[in-house]
């Protein structure tokens, strides 16, 4: 989800909601404590020099239970942002969520509710790295069955 998508989700909002991926919601007394911009410089294990940018989100929760983010607030607070710190529309979004330690969440959207979904690593030089393409997994079910092409006395078989 980039910046510009939570902006027109906002709007259709009454109350801002976000669900972990174990189904259950961060308290609807969380703050937005930080909205920037990451910018990651690397060599992957292939040799290859690349940059990722993501806005990033933390959020974060204190005691003050009748503390409630409404939609036009983060809104506007996205806009300072991106204001201050040049943040483009297309960036997509990295949310930061204190679990056992700080974990880091892509975002999307379901039915009104912000959905924060699960990152996993990855090899990005695994033609460089020895590491077999995945094949395509096939149900056997689904397989046609050959058709014998042979008749009888043709010299074929």
């Amino acid at each position: 989800m980039t910046l510009l998508d939570i902006k027109n989700h906002l709007e259709n909002l009454n109350q801002i909601a976000f669900q972990l991926p174990n189904g259950s919601l961060v308290p609807s007394h969380f703050h937005v404590t930080e909205v920037g911009k990451v910018d990651k410089n690397f060599i992957d294990c292939g040799g290859t020099v690349r940059t990722e940018s993501v806005a990033n989100f933390q959020l974060w929760e204190a005691n003050d239970y009748d503390h409630r983010l409404h939609p036009e607030k983060l809104v506007s607070i996205i806009e300072l942002s991106q204001r201050l710190l040049k943040l483009d529309d297309y960036l997509e979004i990295e949310v930061e969520y204190q679990g056992e330690t700080i974990q880091k969440y892509d975002l999307d959207v379901k039915e009104g509710v912000f959905q924060l979904t699960t990152k996993f690593t990855d090899c990005l030089a695994k033609d460089n790295c020895g590491i077999p393409q995945e094949k395509p997994k096939k149900n056997l079910n689904q397989l046609t069955q050959p058709t014998n092409t042979c008749a009888p006395n043709s010299g074929c078989c």
